[in-house]
């Protein structure tokens, strides 16, 4: 889109994971011809090796934000990206650096990776050597893409943008996008989000482990803390959250407490499980109640985390596996529509038992779902979903994308 002048550089030594590194800055006006989208700066060395931009740290991800009137607005979960970004020697899994005031692990914003470059922490996908996790490159792009290959213009913005701007929902959108692993949500922008719902609009969650924990934003929005240790009242979990507890279910209808996760190797799932073929949804698929999809494609549908419905396991006498589920329990909504599920087997990893925590109860398994509070939220319950879609080797995956996106924009 633009390539500029060359600046004149200094050295800037690293810093740890909760500081601002104090890289120079160099400005650019944006033309205002630019759509909204989500844009890549890579900074190059003049005279350098030759510049292998999948190897650059020297890059930073940002979004130029619409103007309001598109159907759709996508969001880029930057607070997940940088809750893995181990630039500085730490993150929210391995040295995390602490803060006293509010309690938790402090990591800043301004600093290397957070979507593009730096060293995203975790194992890397067995099915995709290309991209690592918790990257733009694994699952946003990739449905960004196919987004844009179906005609859809859309307006995209950052988690952070929905926390700190409350009217950003009210411009006409009809429906939010979430992709992936969209799973630090702060307070403010739950409440934009949830407001946004009980509106009239609407939200697809194709992604997972959706709203797992609570964050914090500090220093005028360039750092944010997550309290992850201690008891589990006092966690930022938003299930337990000062012990009344907000159940992230109330939200997307499904949590990870009732998935697992498989987070190394190859996977073992065994597809998703029709369980209301007459939604409209499922239009065009042909699929049928007891019918799978998805039990053989590469990657797997299911994982890398998934997250479910509280379910229980019923056998029909016709042989069709049915699952029935607990709605209004854990905070699900009592109007949640279970749509398919993939129930989990030996391999994945769920949370542990613990006092007061109802994580093994009923059926594990990645659910689809909607449910409707004025408007309409619905969730595929895992962060993979995107890798399949953009392959196009999946048929029944491709259809029920298309009808998700062309209902809720509409409804």
């Amino acid at each position: 889109m633009l390539r500029s002048e060359w600046h004149s550089g200094r050295f800037a030594p690293a810093r740890g994971a909760d500081e601002d590194w104090h890289w120079p800055r160099y400005e650019f006006a944006i033309p205002l011809a630019w759509p909204s989208s989500v844009y890549i700066a890579y900074l190059e060395d003049e005279g350098g090796p030759p510049f292998d931009i999948a190897l650059s740290s020297a890059a930073a991800l940002f979004v130029v934000r619409g103007r309001g009137g598109a159907d759709v607005l996508y969001k880029i979960p930057l607070a997940t990206f940088h809750a893995y970004n181990y630039s500085g020697g730490g993150c929210l899994y391995a040295n995390p650096p602490r803060s006293r005031s509010p309690p938790g692990t402090r990591l800043s914003l301004l600093r290397p990776g957070g979507g593009i470059g730096g060293e995203p922490w975790g194992a890397p996908d067995y099915y995709d050597e290309g991209s690592a996790r918790q990257t733009f490159a694994h699952w946003d792009a990739p449905f960004i893409r196919w987004l844009a290959g179906e005609g859809y213009s859309a307006d995209f913005c950052l988690n952070s943008d929905i926390h700190h701007d409350v009217g950003l929902l009210a411009r006409g959108y009809r429906l939010l996008l979430s992709v992936g692993h969209d799973e630090y949500w702060s307070e403010d922008a739950r409440d934009h989000v949830e407001d946004f719902i009980g509106s009239g609009g609407n939200v697809a969650f194709f992604a997972a482990n959706v709203c797992w924990r609570r964050i914090h934003y500090v220093d005028e929005g360039g750092a944010i803390v997550c309290l992850q240790g201690g008891p589990y009242g006092a966690r930022d979990h938003w299930w337990p959250v000062t012990g009344a507890g907000r159940p992230e279910d109330a939200l997307a209808g499904v949590s990870y407490r009732h998935g697992g996760g498989w987070w190394d190797g190859p996977r073992s799932t065994q597809g998703y499980v029709v369980q209301q073929a007459g939604h409209w949804v499922f239009s065009g698929t042909g699929m049928k109640n007891g019918d799978v999809f998805d039990a053989v494609s590469s990657p797997p549908l299911v994982g890398y985390e998934c997250d479910g419905a509280q379910l229980a396991y019923m056998d029909g006498a016709d042989g069709v596996v049915r699952l029935a589920t607990q709605a209004g329990s854990n905070g699900t909504p009592a109007s949640f529509v279970l749509l398919a599920a993939n129930m989990l087997g030996e391999g994945w990893q769920e949370l542990p038992a613990r006092s007061g925590f109802a994580a093994r109860e009923g059926v594990h398994a990645a659910t689809m779902g909607i449910h409707t509070r004025k408007g309409a939220v619905f969730t595929t319950g895992t962060t993979d979903w995107a890798q399949v879609l953009a392959s196009g080797n999946n048929a029944v995956v491709v259809r029920i994308t298309r009808n998700v996106l062309a209902h809720l924009t509409t409804l």
